[in-house]
């Protein structure tokens, strides 16, 4: 319980981060003064983004699985931008387009990519020394 704790700090942390990165790339109207100081509110936007990837996600995913097979698995990029896209209008002081959300939806599959495989040689390789 403590390691899948751990993890979801991990990836609220990073998704928070790749948030904030994805806004200032594909730029939504914030001058850079809004973003530099607006720290709680991509917190508070991964937080969100966080949860919804826990919990709705996987459902969304079962319920377009036929449109997922028909593109072999192309599809699961508009739910990821789906699921960027519901975050932002839920998080208060961020919005973004669909199309742009589908593009933070990229940034973020690479960022929790990245930190799944990171914590998964970790976890691997504290278990190989405690044996």
């Amino acid at each position: 319980m403590k390691r899948q704790f751990f993890t979801f700090v991990v990836r609220w942390i990073l998704n928070s981060f790749g948030l904030w990165i994805a806004v200032r790339i594909f730029g939504t109207g914030y001058s850079d003064q809004q973003l530099s100081e607006g720290i709680a509110v991509f917190l508070f936007a991964g937080l969100i983004f966080s949860v919804m990837n826990a919990v709705l996600r996987p459902i969304v995913i079962i319920l377009s699985l036929p449109a997922i097979l028909v593109t072999l698995g192309l599809f699961t990029i508009i739910v990821n931008g789906l699921m960027v896209y519901i975050s932002l209008k839920l998080a208060p002081g961020l919005s973004m387009t669909f199309w742009h959300s589908v593009l933070t939806g990229l940034v973020l599959s690479l960022v929790n990519y990245i930190v799944s495989s990171a914590l998964e040689l970790e976890y691997r390789r504290t278990r190989e020394e405690k044996m």
